[in-house]
Formats: structure tokens, C-alpha cells, sequence
């Protein structure tokens, strides 16, 4: 679960820094290119389907969860799951917490090395379209479930992310479907997304519960 959490995290990090140029070239997303360009902060609520690759004589394992994602541009997000187990996700800027309170741990690495560990930082990071075609396949594939679609595919196969597809609703965020290199997939919808709001000024802080244990990577 931690592996997909940041997949999740970087995923949606991609969103803010992929599309921006993607919607400077593409006909009729004007809008997309206008939301992202006026979007400082966010809050969306989410389902997430994770499913396993099938096993021989055995149907692939699904996993369903729900939750809500936060974020303040350029640094700072907060996913907060809440079914069916609670897991907390927070990127303060310099520190990537996560916190499973049915453990009663807590794992913080430094937020710079976390994002440089998949290819998905790649995205977030990456200055230009130029630079996201030497790490990405770029592609923008018919509209499907009524949405419009935006894949990236790095060209170094053998990292932890396969693939990336973002999914819009007109102006809105509506999906992330995420393969990584296991071959598991992470779909994840969102709904009642809201832009540019006055979040509190404690979301993208975390501090360790008293009694948890925690570990530093």
C-alpha cells in the first residue's frame, strides 16, 4: 500500500506538470490549459481500485478504498484514506510522511529522494515538453467513458512505473489509471473537486502520534 500511495501521490503531482504543456498543442482544451495555469490548491474526494495481475487458475486480486486528496502547488499534498483502513500521506515540502495508525507507525523519508525514486518525479519535474519526450512516450488517445485522455509511458521500462493515464471531464479532474512495473493498476476516480480554496494552514503539517513507531529512510 505504500508503494501505491506515493505512485498516487507522484501521479497526481504528474497532473499539475504534464498536462500543462500537453493542452498548449492540443485542439480544443483551451480550458484544460487555463484551469491549470490559474490552479494553486485543490481538494477532491477519491475511490481508488487497485487490482493485481491474475495468477494462474486464479482471479486477480481487488482492493477498494476511499479517502480524500488535498494539495497546495508546488510541493505540498495530503492524501487521507479512510476506508477501509485509515493511512495518512502528507508531503510537508521537505518530508513525505505516512502514517498507518493500525501499526501504529509511521515512515517519513526526505521529500526530495522519495519523488527522485520513479520515473513519475520525471514528469513533475521535468521543465519542458522536450524534456518529458527524452523520459516519456507521449500520446493523447481518443475520448473513452466520456472522458478526455492523456497517457505517459517512460521509455526506461524497467522502473516502477509502466504507465500513466490522466482522465478530464471538461475542466475538471476525473481519473488517474496507474500500471506499475508489477503489473498492478490503480484506478482512481475523483469527485466534488474543488480549485483554488482556502485550505487550512495545518494540512501539509504531520506530527508523529506519541508511542508510534517511527522510521527514517
Amino acid at each position: 500500500m505504500h508503494r501505491l500511495l506515493l505512485l498516487a501521490l507522484l501521479a497526481l503531482t504528474a497532473l499539475l506538470g504534464l498536462l500543462l504543456p500537453l493542452a498548449a498543442r492540443a485542439d480544443g482544451v483551451e480550458a484544460l490549459e487555463a484551469f491549470l495555469r490559474s490552479t494553486k490548491s485543490g481538494r477532491a474526494d477519491f475511490t481508488q481500485t487497485v487490482t493485481g495481475p491474475a495468477r494462474e487458475g486464479q482471479p486477480a486480486r481487488v482492493r477498494q478504498s476511499s479517502g480524500r486528496f488535498e494539495f497546495q502547488r508546488p510541493d505540498r499534498f495530503r492524501f487521507t484514506y479512510l476506508k477501509p483502513f485509515a493511512q495518512t500521506l502528507v508531503a510537508d515540502g521537505q518530508t513525505l510522511w505516512l502514517h498507518d495508525p493500525d501499526l501504529n507507525q509511521v515512515t517519513a523519508r526526505r521529500q526530495g529522494q522519495a519523488l527522485a525514486s520513479t520515473p513519475a518525479a520525471l514528469i513533475a519535474a521535468a521543465p519542458d515538453l522536450g524534456a518529458l519526450r527524452h523520459a516519456f512516450e507521449l500520446s493523447a488517445p481518443p475520448e473513452r467513458d466520456v472522458l478526455q485522455w492523456v497517457v505517459a509511458v517512460p521509455r526506461q521500462r524497467e522502473g516502477a512505473l509502466r504507465e500513466l493515464r490522466v482522465g478530464l471531464r471538461g475542466a475538471e479532474l476525473a481519473a488517474l489509471d496507474i500500471v506499475d512495473g508489477l503489473g498492478q493498476r490503480s484506478q482512481i476516480r475523483f469527485a466534488k473537486v474543488e480549485a483554488n480554496i482556502a485550505l487550512p494552514a495545518d494540512t501539509f503539517q504531520f506530527k508523529p502520534p506519541a508511542g508510534a513507531d517511527v522510521i527514517r529512510q
